[in-house]
């Protein structure tokens, strides 16, 4: 395993769209075992392949905040129902020191991929919902600050 840099918003690779995934091999299983460790370094909850500069649609994410925590790869993933709403404030590894509220689906279901190509589905709420629906926008090159009611800078990074 490898940490991988980490693209920020000024890089135009992250406004282009992810190529789906068709090849489950080594080379994948690598790419997502680098990208565990990078978000898990940074610290993150969730990365998407765009921002270690792979335009290919792979997330993986890690609600580790939660009670019963669900720290997951997603191949291909596409959200097929959105319900609720719940604005709440986002920041983004590729958009160091700015945070912003942002309006997303309390409520969603999403189809994926596993490592080994099976499709899966999984229902998902409130945190983890929001998770998986701004790594999503990250393969559609849809950052936070595309969505944001406001952008600022926390009070911890003025220091």
């Amino acid at each position: 395993m490898a940490k991988r840099v980490i693209r920020t918003d000024s890089d135009p690779l992250l406004r282009k769209t992810s190529k789906e995934v068709s090849k489950f091999d080594d080379r994948l299983k690598i790419l997502i075992d680098d990208m565990f460790e990078t978000m898990d370094e940074a610290p993150g909850v969730g990365l998407a392949a765009p921002q270690v500069g792979i335009l290919k649609r792979v997330i993986v994410v890690d609600d580790r905040e939660e009670e019963n925590r669900k720290r997951m790869c997603m191949i291909n993933p596409v959200i097929t129902r959105k319900e609720g709403e719940d604005c709440d404030i986002e920041g983004c590894l590729s958009v160091p020191l700015k945070q912003g509220s942002v309006k997303r689906a309390t409520d969603i279901d999403v189809e994926y991929m596993n490592l080994q190509g099976e499709k899966k589905s999984l229902n998902a709420r409130d945190y983890f919902a929001r998770i998986i629906q701004h790594e999503v926008d990250h393969l559609d090159g849809i950052l936070f600050t595309d969505k944001a009611i406001d952008i600022y800078i926390p009070k911890e990074a003025k220091r």
